[in-house]
């Protein structure tokens, strides 16, 4: 048991923290693990519905205010993953801090990640179907399913490059909000950490996985109404499609954000803090 204190966890605290928690999540009941990652994938795609209800009309508030209620409306998303409990994918490429100290074979970590990554989409289709049977999209006369097609159709028609580099850029934020979540020990402190990381990767437009698997699917729901569609025409949908959305987006971000994660973050901790440690260990 940690010794009591109202102090905040010091960066080397952290990363033994993260280090021995993915321990734990890399040999926990596989079971447990994907019913949290279908909690997680729902929880993401509530924060993204919420999203697009707020950022609808971009008329009513001038454009760098707009994403920014947006970004931090966002934030609902992992700060029910964080403080209610589930497995998010883009979280859990932290993992590799246990990997490259030995704690956690290769094949444990690529089941986690399998098992999180198809419990997430599960979990985001489950949550978009029921966005769907509300009549969620059908507010302001149609206005945010219309909001939903054009977040879609944006993110099909991005470049490979550019899904990738959004993709590494946005789980750098998540995995440091994450990190920063470790540093905390009340609820107060983690909602506090999540708030600027995640706002900003909002705000800036980078590509989050998880969330797209709500995104997209709902932009290509939504399109099959016409009333939905009359507000965005001209526009090209050539791209909005199921192809399109594996292809052109969930492919290039996903590996974007298991490189911004593991590597831009979790890798670069495990050097700065933990490892003289395993060289420690092998003297």
């Amino acid at each position: 048991m940690d010794q009591f204190s109202v102090d905040a966890y010091t960066p080397q605290q952290i990363a033994a923290r993260v280090q021995q928690l993915g321990v734990t999540k890399a040999t926990v009941d596989p079971l447990q693990v994907f019913a949290l990652a279908v909690l997680a994938g729902a929880f993401i795609a509530l924060g993204a519905a919420f999203f697009t209800v707020v950022t609808y009309d971009p008329g009513s508030i001038a454009g760098g205010l707009l994403r920014l209620m947006g970004g931090l409306v966002f934030c609902l998303g992992l700060i029910l993953v964080v403080v209610a409990g589930a497995e998010l994918f883009t979280g859990n490429n932290l993992i590799v801090m246990a990997f490259v100290d030995g704690k956690v074979t290769l094949g444990q970590l690529l089941k986690n990640w399998l098992i999180v990554y198809l419990g997430n989409f599960v979990g985001a289709m489950g949550m978009l179907l029921m966005i769907y049977f509300s009549g969620h999209w059908q507010l302001a006369d149609g206005a945010v399913g219309a909001k939903a097609i054009a977040i879609a159709n944006s993110k099909v028609n991005l470049s490979w490059l550019e899904a990738l580099f959004r993709g590494i850029l946005c789980n750098v934020l998540v995995c440091l909000a994450l990190w920063l979540c470790y540093a905390g020990r009340t609820v107060v402190d983690k909602v506090l950490a999540i708030l600027f990381p995640i706002t900003a990767f909002v705000a800036l437009g980078f590509e989050h996985s998880v969330a797209n698997m709500y995104f997209i699917p709902a932009g290509l729901l939504a399109s099959l109404e016409p009333q939905m569609l009359q507000s965005l025409m001209p526009v090209n949908l050539d791209n909005l499609t199921i192809a399109g959305f594996l292809w052109h987006n969930l492919l290039p971000v996903t590996v974007g954000n298991m490189l911004g994660g593991g590597l831009f973050v979790g890798l670069v901790y495990w050097f700065i803090y933990l490892r003289k440690n395993k060289e420690s260990t092998h003297d």
